[in-house]
């Protein structure tokens, strides 16, 4: 079963992308933030990371270029799924090394397609 790392820091946006993952049969690990989900990455490797841009004390594209730092998440597939829709920020987040942008409010089946397309 494929491990994803959910990161964003509103409860109720976890609660929805964990409730959409797990239906698809992913097994989620939680975070509240950049630093929480650095923390958790430290212990352990994920098929994929998906991660809010805007949150407080490492935000989505801080937290991309640190897990791109580490060779363990070199390949790993990180998606961005924020409220922030500019070009300059996806190619920020590009520059980063993120895999794919994703804007909300998501739809769950377009989420899960993206995904499937990425992970390995």
């Amino acid at each position: 079963m494929h491990s994803i790392l959910a990161v964003d820091d509103s409860a109720s946006m976890r609660q929805m992308v964990s409730f959409t993952l797990k239906s698809a049969g992913y097994n989620v690990v939680e975070a509240v933030d950049g630093q929480d989900a650095w923390e958790k990455a430290a212990q352990r490797s994920f098929d994929l990371v998906l991660t809010d841009q805007n949150m407080p004390r490492m935000d989505g594209i801080s937290l991309t270029k640190k897990l791109r730092e580490n060779a363990q998440f070199k390949a790993t597939p990180i998606l961005i799924l924020t409220t922030e829709s500019s070009d300059q920020m996806k190619q920020a987040g590009r520059a980063a090394g993120a895999t794919g942008w994703l804007v909300k409010p998501f739809d769950p089946n377009k989420l899960i397609e993206v995904i499937k397309k990425v992970i390995r």
